[in-house]
C-alpha cells in the first residue's frame, strides 16, 4: 500500500479504497501535506465535508503560505456553505500572491455566488489585467454584467471571450444541478457559452459542473482546478 496506489483509486472513483490507503499512509507520516491534501479531496467527494475540513485545516497548519492550500480550504468552506470563511481564505490567497490573476478569478467567482455582483466584477477586471487573454474571465464578467441588466457590454465580453477561446461551447462554470461528474474534454473550437440560473450548492452538484473554458495551460488550468477543487493534483 502507498500513496501512488491511493492516487490511482481516487482517479478510478474508489473513494473508499483510496480514504483507507491515505489513512494508512497518514498514521505513518502525519507531516506529509500531500496525504492530507489527497484525503481531504477523497473525503469532500465521499461528501464528508467537516471532516474534509479538517484535513485542510492540518495542511494549513503544516504550509501556512501555502496559497493552493489556501484556496482549496476556501472551496470546502463554500461546499460546507461557510462562504463568509470562504471569502476570508480566497482573500488571504490573494494577499499572499497579489500577480496571480487566478486568485482574482476565484475570488469573483464566489464573490458571485454570495450576490456580491460589482466585487465580481472588479476581480474578475483584475484578472483580466493581469492576463488579458484569460477567456473565462471574460465570459464570467458578461454574465455578471447581464445580472445587472447591462446587455451591451454583457455581449462584448462574450464576444471577446468567443475570440479568445479554442474550445468548443462551454457552460459557464457555476454550481448548477447535474446527475453526474464529468471531466473537461479538449476538442477544438467555437464559442463561449452562458447558461442560467445557479441552483443548490451540494457536492453532486459541484463536481458535476467542472467543464470550463481552458484556453491556455497555466491561469486557464489553475481556475479549473480551483472549480474542480480535487480532481487532479494542481
Amino acid at each position: 500500500m502507498n500513496f501512488e496506489q491511493g492516487v490511482l483509486k481516487y482517479k478510478e472513483g474508489d473513494f473508499e479504497a483510496a480514504l483507507a490507503i491515505f489513512t494508512t499512509l497518514i498514521q505513518q507520516e502525519l507531516e506529509n501535506p500531500m496525504l492530507y491534501l489527497y484525503r481531504g479531496r477523497t473525503l469532500t467527494r465521499l461528501g464528508k465535508g467537516i471532516e474534509a475540513l479538517a484535513d485542510f485545516d492540518r495542511l494549513v497548519e503544516l504550509e501556512p503560505y501555502n496559497t493552493d492550500y489556501i484556496s482549496d480550504r476556501g472551496v470546502v468552506l463554500h461546499l460546507l456553505g461557510k462562504n463568509d470563511a470562504a471569502l476570508d481564505e480566497l482573500d488571504r490567497a490573494a494577499n499572499l500572491d497579489p500577480k496571480n490573476p487566478y486568485r482574482y478569478s476565484s475570488r469573483a467567482y464566489l464573490k458571485d455566488r454570495m450576490g456580491d455582483l460589482l466585487g465580481a466584477i472588479a476581480d474578475y477586471e483584475k484578472a483580466i489585467e493581469l492576463d488579458p487573454e484569460d477567456a473565462v474571465a471574460y465570459n464570467n464578467l458578461g454574465l455578471v454584467e447581464e445580472k445587472l441588466g447591462r446587455k451591451e457590454k454583457a455581449n462584448a465580453y462574450f464576444t471577446k471571450a468567443d475570440d479568445l477561446s479554442t474550445y468548443p461551447p462551454k457552460k459557464e462554470t457555476i454550481l448548477q444541478a447535474s446527475p453526474t461528474e464529468s471531466k473537461q474534454s479538449p476538442t477544438s473550437t467555437n464559442s463561449v457559452k452562458k447558461v442560467s440560473k445557479p441552483q443548490k450548492i451540494t457536492v453532486a452538484f459541484f463536481f458535476s459542473t467542472l467543464k470550463a473554458l481552458i484556453t491556455k495551460p497555466e491561469t486557464r488550468i489553475e481556475f479549473s482546478s480551483f472549480l474542480r477543487a480535487f480532481f487532479d493534483k494542481k
